[in-house]
């Protein structure tokens, strides 16, 4: 058959350990076969990183703004742990996804695979339920630090002209104690909310959206403040669409997440929706079964998994053994990618073959073909065998190529 062809290049971020093992495999089987594949290829693994003093990492984000369309394989950031495993590295390099989700000024999407096979451990779940978590500030760009004797803790604002200075105390404490400051831009508030809106309607969804302003009156209460006055250029479209935005309290969120059917948007903040989509992810079956987008102001989009990079397969896989490493997060981020690059370039084919290549891998989780931490979750009803990384993906190939056939 005549291969798909690309006008657009996409952007390409290579990763680390056992995902960027399964990157080429994913490429050469279900990809190439089938596209002229036309991407910008970055090398995001941790050697190339230190390599360009994390360079690689801006000029790939730099080129998604350009090109509007990414795809990303899992990356290591480093911590203690990692400097002793590769010594030759010369900083602590930050988080890529931090990096790349700071230049775009994005929000994460992220929203679970489902198949009939496994059930959510919340049993009345019975569609997605999407986490959207603004990526930046709060505790992730926070300063700590620990003092070790009485006094007091002030912090103070000064604007660049003089002409505002506010203080307040902090606390006053009698011994030692632990202090940290974080900060947010109402700019990047209003850009979380605007692709919040905006992603429920492209999606056909209702948006939750949820904080503790009764605690954080100042600091909450600024993004309870924002998203409904943003929510006003949005309102006639969700009306006419019969969608619903509301805000509540985090914990009265909670409560309503467990008791509903699924089928929504919920918005949080960088911490919660960090901690809320993986409890998401578990209960609705496996981290390895969440997809993961990040979605720029300006609709710019970079796809990825949402899981890490898999390092006791990888350590397994030096060993020349064969892995069960389930590749679905990833496949859908290369057909997630592929989609919009289609929608964008006008491209139906292309879009046609992200569609059918995720119906693929379906039919191949369905028949019963699926990766070890897949089949210890599957109902007793449905049979299903255990199979490594390499023979899921030959299966599925063969069922896209009837597809495309």
């Amino acid at each position: 058959m005549e291969k798909i062809k690309m006008t657009t290049p996409l952007v390409e971020m290579d990763g680390d350990e056992m995902t960027r093992i399964l990157w080429g495999m994913i490429k050469d089987k279900l990809i190439l076969p089938f596209v002229e594949l036309k991407t910008e290829y970055y090398d995001l693994g941790l050697l190339h990183r230190n390599k360009t003093k994390d360079q690689v990492t801006v000029d790939a984000a730099n080129a998604t703004r350009k090109y509007g369309v990414a795809v990303k394989c899992a990356t290591i950031t480093p911590n203690k742990e990692r400097m002793e495993e590769y010594p030759q590295l010369t900083e602590m390099w930050r988080s890529p996804n931090g990096t790349i989700r700071s230049i775009l000024d994005g929000t994460v999407f992220r929203t679970p695979i489902c198949i009939d096979a496994i059930k959510p451990v919340v049993r009345n779940w019975k569609k997605p339920i999407t986490i959207a978590r603004h990526a930046y500030g709060d505790v992730y760009k926070s300063v700590d630090f620990v003092t070790t004797r009485p006094g007091t803790c002030i912090m103070t604002f000064t604007s660049d002209d003089g002409a505002e200075e506010k203080s307040v105390i902090v606390q006053k404490v009698d011994g030692p104690a632990v202090w940290q400051g974080a900060h947010n831009r109402d700019s990047s508030i209003r850009s979380f909310a605007r692709s919040c809106f905006q992603y429920a309607i492209d999606t056909r969804q209702d948006l939750w959206f949820s904080t503790k302003d009764t605690i954080a009156k100042i600091y909450d209460g600024e993004f309870k403040r924002i998203f409904e006055e943003e929510y006003g250029d949005f309102r006639a479209q969700f009306e006419k669409l019969g969608l619903t935005y509301f805000y509540t309290l985090i914990d009265d969120a909670v409560a309503r997440v467990i008791r509903s059917e699924g089928g929504y948007i919920w918005a949080c903040k960088n911490y919660d929706g960090d901690v809320m989509s993986d409890m998401v992810s578990t209960a609705f079956g496996s981290l390895a079964m969440m997809t993961s987008v990040l979605v720029s102001p300006d609709g710019a989009a970079e796809y990825e998994a949402a899981h890490g990079t898999v390092t006791r397969h990888y350590y397994r896989h030096l060993k020349g053994e064969k892995t069960s490493t389930n590749p679905m997060a990833t496949i859908f981020a290369w057909s997630g990618a592929l989609r919009r690059r289609g929608e964008l370039d006008g491209l139906r084919d292309l879009s046609d073959f992200a569609d059918k290549l995720e119906a693929a891998c379906f039919d191949t989780l369905n028949a019963g073909i699926m990766t070890r931490d897949l089949v210890g979750l599957v109902e007793p009803e449905f049979r299903a065998r255990a199979v490594d990384s390499g023979e899921f993906l030959d299966a599925a190939a063969g069922r896209l190529a009837a597809k495309l056939a």
